[in-house]
């Protein structure tokens, strides 16, 4: 029965998430300098959400996002994945949207934030004013991107 579940739950994942990962960018290689920085920087404060670093990334790049950006937010919105429920590690919707699993939730935030009407073609400071408009949360999120630091990759946004 748990086999069943198991599989019942990874097909209940968006489609449009499966989708887009079929048609975008090649998955991340385990030597990408940008994940071995992601585990590090969650790995060194204890955060569950270091297991999700490839997703991050894979979610990033599909949806044209700095790669920084979503694992920023889940620090400010739950500790990295410490502190949170119904797999919304971001926050999303004041914390009452519901996700089938965490890696779900990292890839409809992403979309949302890349592609959807509300945010598409807005630089970081705009999606964030949007995302949560109080007036220090984008400059709270951009410290901790620039914790996160860089790597030379082209799909990188500034974040300052």
């Amino acid at each position: 029965m748990k086999d069943f579940l198991l599989v019942a739950g990874l097909l209940a994942a968006p489609t449009s998430a499966s989708v887009q990962q079929s048609k975008a960018s090649p998955a991340v290689k385990q030597n990408d300098p940008r994940l071995s920085r992601l585990q590090k920087f969650f790995g060194d404060r204890d955060c569950p959400l270091r297991d999700s670093a490839k997703d991050f990334l894979l979610a990033a790049d599909q949806n044209q996002l700095d790669w920084r950006l979503l694992p920023s937010i889940s620090i400010i919105e739950s500790s990295g994945g410490k502190y949170y429920g119904n797999n919304n590690v971001f926050g999303w919707g004041s914390c009452k949207e519901k996700f089938t699993s965490v890696r779900a939730g990292i890839h409809f935030v992403a979309a949302q934030l890349g592609k959807s009407r509300r945010y598409k073609g807005k630089d970081i400071d705009s999606k964030l004013q949007m995302y949560n408009p109080l007036p220090d949360y984008s400059q709270r999120v951009k410290a901790v991107m620039r914790a996160i630091g860089s790597c030379s990759q082209p799909r990188l946004l500034a974040a300052d």
